[in-house]
């Protein structure tokens, strides 16, 4: 399992344990507001849990363009790089 399928994987269960999602309803392309009916307030949540799992602080604008399960990956994956 690379780095990324990790990452994936710690994704998917945060949305299980902060959501209640299925997670083998959840895909990289899986759109957080259309198809997983993420709102505002869960997308806090969700960065909250992101920084205490990093250990990192998560600047907003880092997470303005995350619309996917994938791009969350992939934003995980820049900070835990830098």
């Amino acid at each position: 399992m690379n780095k990324t399928d990790e990452t994936f994987q710690k994704v998917v269960n945060l949305f299980e344990e902060l959501f209640e999602i299925d997670p083998a309803t959840i895909k990289p392309e899986s759109n957080l507001y259309e198809d997983l009916d993420i709102d505002s307030i869960d997308a806090v949540d969700l960065v909250v849990e992101l920084r205490k799992m990093t250990g990192i602080k998560i600047k907003p604008e880092d997470f303005k363009t995350v619309r996917t399960v994938n791009d969350v990956v992939v934003q995980v994956d820049n900070l835990l790089a830098e």
